[in-house]
């Protein structure tokens, strides 16, 4: 759209009021959206959606508006518009946009756009009978297949110009097991940067045999110890700990902001030297990967702490500016509707020496986590509570009988810097991650870790 549009005038148009940075982000997306709740499809959708921000910066401040009218026209009125939020010295600079830059992507072996409504209804429906079925003690299963096709195309005062289409594949499943009074749920997620092939990794029924088997199974589960134990965390938990104990906190905005434990720490040991943290948006079909973050600038691979001592912050162009460094291509925005702000994509505690059973056999007794539920965390503190889905006892280095209603709880930094074997194994686990009203795709991963003590809240 970007290139049948005279882009350098519309520019030049939102900088008359003044400014050093000027940007046109356009999107035309199509999606679709399929929910079962109890035996019924009760949301079914499929729809597109385009549009165009247009952002302006200025002293380090920001001016965005945006529109579904997308005439040379209407976007000249918009960049008016913006320009009228703005004062500032003239933009001095020329402006001449090249030919576009175009994403490379991943191969999409079947878009979502090919297969037929009916049959992704039937993806559903055979999810939902399968963890239904497993046993009678499933009584409420919830499942949900979202894709998405978008065209993301960004041209800036600088005279860059990118193009790039997202193709992304997002399914579900929830079921609710009772047992008496004992309600249990179990989740599994699937999702990435890809089109139908992602079933080649597992099947709708796979997927809903597997959260009716983990929500049976917690049924009969004893009540989880507390106090502080010792802790497990398989790297089939999903990256929780990473995500929310150490991600959010190296934001740059939050950090610049001094609501960031982090802040002001680059070069001082953050974390164990077993421990080495990685933001990734270049990992093939992840789901938080992109050609071109939502301000153009490419992909990186960013280490963030290497060997357990703090490295660098994750930036958008806003924060590096105000940084006085480059942006490490992390801004991101949910739609043309919102202003790209510094986001994680694919995150990750990278893989250790141990092997998953040597961590396991040097703890005689403790806790295991499978699974990990949700979690938050105070990024001023570093403190953070997760929830536990799944864990089992550790017992003379085995795994043991399962235990429910376990949490976590302790600080970032602190558990961080006591983890004492990491694991040469990793794992990824996949979310929408919620900031500022927003939320964008991420992943996050990590290997077998072991911390050897953590308080665990617990019932018994």
């Amino acid at each position: 759209m970007l290139e049948r549009i005279d882009a350098a005038r519309i520019l030049r148009r939102a900088l008359a009021g003044g400014g050093e940075f000027a940007e046109i982000y356009f999107e035309d997306g199509a999606f679709t959206m399929v929910a079962c709740e109890d035996g019924k499809i009760e949301r079914l959708l499929a729809a597109s959606d385009r549009g165009v921000g247009i952002r302006v910066i200025a002293d380090l401040c920001t001016a965005y508006a945006y529109s579904n009218v997308l005439t040379e026209a209407a976007l000249l009125e918009l960049a008016d518009t913006v320009s009228k939020g703005v004062r500032g010295r003239a933009f001095a600079a020329a402006i001449a946009l090249g030919a576009p830059r175009i994403g490379a992507g991943y191969p999409i072996l079947t878009r979502p756009g090919s297969v037929p409504l009916e049959e992704k209804v039937a993806l559903v429906n055979r999810a939902e009978r399968a963890a239904r079925g497993f046993d009678p003690r499933v009584r409420q299963v919830g499942v949900s297949y979202r894709d998405a096709e978008v065209r993301v195309q960004v041209a800036n005062s600088l005279g860059d110009f990118t193009d790039e289409t997202r193709t992304a594949t997002v399914f579900t499943v929830q079921a609710v097991a009772r047992d008496g009074e004992v309600l249990q749920t179990g989740y599994e997620p699937l999702g990435g940067f890809s089109g139908l092939e992602l079933f080649q990794q597992a099947s709708p029924e796979e997927l809903g045999l597997r959260a009716a088997g983990r929500a049976v199974m917690m049924l009969g589960a004893r009540k989880s110890p507390a106090g502080v134990l010792p802790v497990v965390l398989s790297s089939e938990a999903g990256g929780t700990m990473v995500h929310e104990a150490i991600g959010h906190g190296l934001e740059a905005d939050l950090v610049q902001a001094k609501t960031s434990v982090y802040a002001g720490r680059i070069g001082e040991q953050v974390a164990s030297p077993l421990i080495t943290v990685i933001d990734d948006a270049t990992i093939p079909n992840a789901r938080g990967s992109y050609s071109f973050d939502d301000e153009g600038t490419p992909a990186q691979r960013t280490v963030l702490v290497e060997n357990g001592v703090l490295k660098g912050y994750i930036s958008d162009r806003l924060s590096a500016m105000k940084g006085g460094w480059h942006s490490t291509g992390n801004g991101r925005r949910e739609t043309y509707r919102t202003r790209p702000i510094a986001r994680m994509s694919n995150t990750l505690i990278a893989p250790g020496e141990s092997t998953p059973e040597e961590i396991l056999k040097s703890v005689p007794s403790g806790l295991f986590v499978r699974k990990m539920g949700g979690g938050q965390v105070n990024t001023v503190t570093g403190d953070f509570v997760f929830e536990v889905s799944e864990g089992y006892l550790i017992e003379n280095g085995t795994v043991g009988e399962p235990v429910r209603g376990a949490t976590l709880t302790g600080n970032g930094p602190e558990v961080l810097k006591a983890i004492s074997m990491v694991g040469n194994d990793l794992g990824f686990g996949i979310g929408t991650c919620g900031k500022d009203g927003q939320g964008v795709p991420v992943a996050d991963a990590q290997p077998t870790l072991l911390i050897p003590g953590i308080t665990v809240g617990g019932a018994a």
